[in-house]
């Protein structure tokens, strides 16, 4: 049976490899994000199940929007992945008022906003899941990373409240924390030295918490690249 998945934050890395695990699995996607070229492109790559749903994730009007429109075309979300983030490196002195905002805007603002609107089709269908992307900010403070690391934090806070609230309805809620670059199979990042996750490998795994037994449900997973310093 075809499921109904929305991812925000779509974008030619991991956004994108996600929105094409789901589709290999038989799911339906809305793609949520501000770009519609790259959108549409992805959409004409992947065919009918991937459709492109250009949003303003901080204004809870497009979100209601968007989840009208998947739901139309698809039928009620049984699939939530939280990607999109906003990343401004600067410390405090260094940081606008807006910046700070935006972080907590696109982060845990609109995550709660999707969250709010996936929870009740969810319910009515008797379980669903939810993913949190992260980032090693979620659990360590990045100096000259003020808005990021704080709006992360708060991403993770949502993230473990709900599965408290959840869990019983039989949603998975899962936090993932994205410790590491990401590359692609072909690249390995700006300093070649270091290793990078490649995002294929990544959508994996999300797939793998959305199809985890409720017995054993994963509340948090830390992905990272193999680094051999680690194995000596």
């Amino acid at each position: 049976m075809s499921r109904t998945a929305i991812v925000t934050g779509v974008g030619s890395g991991l956004g994108a490899a996600l929105v094409r695990k789901l589709v290999q699995e038989e799911c339906r996607v809305g793609m949520f994000a501000r770009l519609e070229t790259y959108l549409t492109q992805l959409s004409n790559e992947l065919g009918e199940k991937a459709l492109p749903v250009p949003t303003d994730i901080t204004k809870p009007d497009q979100i209601t929007r968007g989840f009208q429109q998947v739901r139309e075309a698809f039928g009620p979300i049984d699939i939530l992945i939280n990607h999109a983030g906003n990343a401004t490196w600067a410390g405090l002195m260094g940081l606008e008022n807006e910046q700070f905002e935006q972080a907590w805007r696109v982060g845990p603002y609109a995550s709660f906003l999707c969250c709010r609107e996936a929870v009740p089709d969810m319910m009515k269908q008797g379980g669903g899941a939810i993913l949190f992307s992260g980032a090693t900010s979620s659990i360590r403070g990045r100096g000259g990373a003020l808005a990021f690391s704080s709006a992360k934090f708060g991403v993770r806070g949502l993230a473990e409240s709900l599965a408290r609230e959840l869990w019983p309805k039989g949603i998975h809620v899962a936090h993932v924390i994205i410790d590491g670059e990401i590359g692609s199979q072909t690249e390995k990042g700006a300093d070649t030295r270091e290793p990078v996750l490649n995002p294929d490998a990544m959508a994996q795994s999300y797939w793998n918490l959305i199809t985890q037994d409720g017995s054993a449900w994963t509340m948090e997973l830390d992905l990272r690249p193999h680094q051999e310093e680690f194995f000596v």
